[in-house]
């Protein structure tokens, strides 16, 4: 689903224009990134909650010369976990 096709469903059933939806969701996903870049944690109950993990510096290897190591720096990477309704509905058996 796109963001569009998100827009267009619940323009229709919230009878609103989509261009309202649109930008409504667009503001939703900048303050949850700009929640993000603080370091802050996003909790959406029932859906998930987002944040931002660090992950360690560490040696790898050049892929076109094994023998050359390269030092990898740590990095802060967004992080969702699924919240538990969430988990349970896209567990289902098929």
């Amino acid at each position: 689903m796109t963001k569009r096709e998100l827009a267009m469903r619940i323009a229709k059933e919230m009878d609103l224009t989509q261009f309202v939806v649109k930008d409504i969701i667009q503001k939703t996903l900048d303050y949850i990134i700009e929640a993000l870049e603080r370091g802050d944690t996003v909790e959406l109950r029932n859906f998930g909650v987002f944040k931002v993990r660090t992950r360690k510096a560490r040696l790898g290897r050049n892929p076109n010369r094994p023998e050359q190591e390269v030092r990898i720096p740590a990095k802060r990477i967004p992080d969702f976990k699924p919240g538990r309704i969430m988990k349970a509905r896209v567990e289902r058996p098929v």
